[in-house]
Parts: structure tokens; C-alpha cells; sequence
């Protein structure tokens, strides 16, 4: 990004934990919530607060790293610091393909949530408007870009909290009331497709969490690194407390299997009260969380594919820069990445939602895995701090392993499988010539 060093290390603790609420909350919550529910039911709260538990733990693996040294590649330098080329190389590799899969499921998400005011129109045509506005914002620089997500952040709570007011108004009769809560009375109400059903949903709720890695990124900005750990504890304490009171309100308000994939549960949950504009509202404000989110993802794309060029594991031109805020490579190859989105959007409408969705929540976390496992190497970690790092990486395979158990997620843990097993022939071909390159250094 063409901006100056000056620019570049000013921003301080509570713009960088507004930038990660922008970088966060979006379509995750807004719609994936909707898949994790169809599998787990009322059980997502719960798996909410064990991906809050465990995001918090990646976060402050990163954050920790970022006081001590900030680098420009984030976790994928501190990656190749602790493991050596490879493991720079592949966790950059994955984060780009994470980046890549995750703005197909968010152009999918914004598509969907538009045919709630154009029902005719076919979701390519919304994502291809949605790509394009999101480029133009990602083209006005790393500056403006951080105070445009601040500004959808608060947007984004406002939201969440305009949600909370309305369906507590109902769920306590404060207006008008509603007939029949959703009220469990028995611990198989909570966890009504039993404890599988529950392991399945967990990879939907660290989906919800998706976005920190940008936040990384963005933290080598801070004008005090040191204040990085602050931030994202903010910014983590927030999001789950929110989350978590949304999801308890919508369930009371209509049954969990009623919730489908087609419609964010918010809006389901609204449905049969007579309020107006208030869901257009709504409606416009899940827009708005996506978009950002999106462009959080083109962010992100550009950002780690120009450090993999300047570190020798991407081709160098995608780390030329010109009056462009974004080398010009970088940037066809991400319109590249949204053209093929866009597409898969088109041929498969009714299941890339959950496909996609599962497979870049996988590559997610196997990246989030990488983080914790950098940050034991290379910092000094107490006995407290061990343990709580090796809750987070089991937290971690526990969302990975319920992807096999539900044959709607299954197709997801094979693509992010066949995406690893490409970076992994790709290393294999490069060790070669990295070990030359070592030997003439």
C-alpha cells in the first residue's frame, strides 16, 4: 500500500479493535449462524462462546508476536521465523486460498440478503455489483480504508444492538409480546440433534470469528504495538457478548428448525411482527456487514500475496507498485479470484454457500493452528500460557473433526484437503531451489 511510515503508525488500540469488529462481523454471523443452527439447533450459543474462547486464545498467540516484533507479513513471517520457508510459504498460500473462498461465500451471502428487496434478480449479477464497489473501496488506500471499516463497525453493532432492543422488547412484553417463546425445558431442547449435532455447528461459529488475521495485518500500524493484545481482547469480549445475546433472542423468537439458509435467522426471527420499515433496515444493515467484511477479504488477498512476492515465494510482480494503492498484478489476480467466485455462484446457487463456507473455515483454522504454534516458538510463554495455547490448538481440531461427521459439511474438508495438498507438491518442487539459494546466500 503506497502510504507513508508516518501514516502508516498512528493508529491507536480502539481504531485497531474497531477495525477488527469491521474485519469480523459480518456475513459469518449474519447467515452462516443460519447453517450452524440447522445442524446443531439451540447448541450454537454454546458453540459461539467455545470459538470466542478459542479466537481469543489465536488472537493474543498473534498479538503477543506483534509487540514483541511487528512484521509486515503477520503470522505467515512469524510462521517462516519458527519453522523455516515452507511454513512461511504454505500459511501464506493458505491465507490467500482462505481469502479466496471466504469472498465467494460473502459475494454468495450479499446476494442472498439482496434478494430480499430483488427476489427476480439472479445472485451472479448482485455479486458482480457488490465485487465492483468493494474494489473501488479497497483502491482508496490503507488509510481510508481502516476509517471506512470503523465507520461500518459502529454501523454493524448498531445493527446487532437495534436486533437486541426490538426482540427483547418482544421476548419480555414490553411491546406487544410474543405468543409463543421457544423457551427450553429439558437439556435435549438445547442440543436437540445430540452431541454430534453440536460438533458439526462448531465450524460455523469460528467462522463467525473469521477476520482476525486481517486484524493482524492491519496491527503493524499501531502507533504502540505493545498495545495490540489490548485491542483484541476489546474487540473479542464484545463480538461474543453480542453474538451470543442476538443468537439466545432470535431462538426464542421462532424455532430453530423454521431457520434456513436462504434468510438470515435475524430477519426469520422478525418475520411475523408487524414493524415497518425496521427490517429493511435490518436488512441494509446485513448488507453493510458483508460488504465490509468483503473488502476486509480483498484486504487481506492483496496484502499477503504482495508479501509472499517480496519474500521470493510469489512471482515479484505482484509486489511492483504504481500510482495504483494496490500493485496492479495483485490486483487482476484478485479479480481473477472474484471472477471465479462469481461463477461457482452461478453454477452452484443452491450449495456453495455451505461448501464454501465450511472449506474456508477449515483453511481458517488450520491457519489459526499455525499462529498459536509460531507464537510457542517464539516468544517466551509461561506454564499458564502453555496451557492456554494447548486449549486453543485442541478447540481447534475439534472444529476441524466435526467436519466429517455431516455429509453437507464433508464436501468442504475435501476441498480445503485438496487446496493443502497443492501448496504441499508446490513445496515440494521449490525445496530444491531454496536449498540452493541458501547455499549461495
Amino acid at each position: 500500500m503506497a502510504q507513508s511510515n508516518q501514516d502508516n503508525k498512528n493508529m491507536k488500540w480502539w481504531q485497531l479493535s474497531l477495525f477488527g469488529v469491521g474485519c469480523t462481523i459480518g456475513t459469518g454471523f449474519f447467515l452462516g449462524s443460519s447453517v450452524g443452527i440447522q445442524q446443531g439447533g439451540p447448541s450454537i450459543v454454546f458453540a459461539m462462546i467455545l470459538a470466542g474462547i478459542a479466537t481469543y486464545i489465536v488472537f493474543d498467540a498473534l498479538a503477543k508476536m506483534t509487540a514483541k516484533q511487528p512484521e509486515k507479513g503477520a503470522f505467515r513471517t512469524y510462521a517462516k521465523q519458527a519453522y523455516g520457508r515452507w511454513a512461511g510459504f504454505s500459511i501464506g498460500w493458505i491465507y490467500w486460498f482462505v481469502e479466496i473462498l471466504i469472498m465467494g461465500s460473502q459475494l454468495t451471502a450479499l446476494s442472498i440478503f439482496n434478494q430480499f428487496w430483488f427476489p427476480k434478480l439472479p445472485l451472479w449479477i448482485s455479486a458482480i455489483i457488490y465485487a465492483v464497489l468493494g474494489l473501488f473501496v479497497l483502491l482508496v488506500g490503507t488509510k481510508k480504508l481502516s476509517k471506512i471499516e470503523n465507520i461500518f463497525a459502529v454501523m454493524k453493532l448498531a445493527a446487532i444492538l437495534m436486533f437486541i432492543v426490538i426482540a427483547a422488547a418482544f421476548v419480555f412484553g414490553i411491546v406487544g409480546g410474543a405468543d409463543n417463546l421457544q423457551v427450553p425445558k429439558r437439556i435435549g431442547d438445547v442440543f436437540p440433534t445430540g452431541v454430534i449435532g453440536f460438533w458439526t455447528c462448531l465450524i460455523f461459529a469460528f467462522y463467525a470469528f473469521g477476520g482476525i488475521e486481517v486484524m493482524g495485518l492491519m496491527a503493524t500500524q499501531l502507533k504502540d504495538p505493545n498495545e495490540a493484545p489490548k485491542s483484541g481482547k476489546v474487540m473479542i469480549f464484545t463480538i461474543v457478548i453480542i453474538y451470543t445475546i442476538a443468537l439466545i433472542l432470535a431462538l426464542l423468537l421462532v424455532p430453530w428448525d423454521g431457520i434456513n439458509t436462504e434468510k438470515s435467522p435475524f430477519l426469520t426471527a422478525l418475520q411475523d411482527f408487524n414493524l415497518g420499515f425496521i427490517p429493511h433496515i435490518f436488512n441494509g444493515a446485513l448488507i453493510i456487514a458483508g460488504f465490509s467484511t468483503m473488502v476486509g477479504s480483498f484486504y487481506g488477498v492483496t496484502t499477503i500475496l504482495v508479501s509472499l512476492a517480496e519474500d521470493g515465494d510469489a512471482p515479484s510482480l505482484f509486489a511492483k507498485k504504481g500510482k495504483l494503492a494496490v500493485p496492479l498484478p495483485s490486483l487482476v489476480l484478485l479479480i481473477l479470484g472474484i471472477t471465479v467466485s462469481i461463477i461457482l455462484s452461478l453454477v452452484l446457487p443452491e450449495k456453495i454457500y455451505t461448501y464454501i463456507t465450511t472449506g474456508a473455515g477449515l483453511m481458517l483454522l488450520y491457519n489459526w493452528l499455525f499462529i498459536i504454534l509460531s507464537a510457542i516458538k517464539l516468544i517466551e510463554v509461561t506454564g499458564k500460557e502453555r496451557i492456554k495455547y494447548y486449549i486453543g490448538i485442541l478447540l481447534l481440531l475439534v472444529g476441524v473433526s466435526g467436519t466429517l461427521l455431516d455429509k453437507a459439511n464433508r464436501p468442504g474438508f475435501f476441498i480445503s484437503l485438496g487446496i493443502i495438498a497443492v501448496i504441499g507438491l508446490f513445496i515440494l518442487i521449490l525445496r530444491k531451489r531454496w536449498k540452493k539459494e541458501k547455499q549461495t546466500a
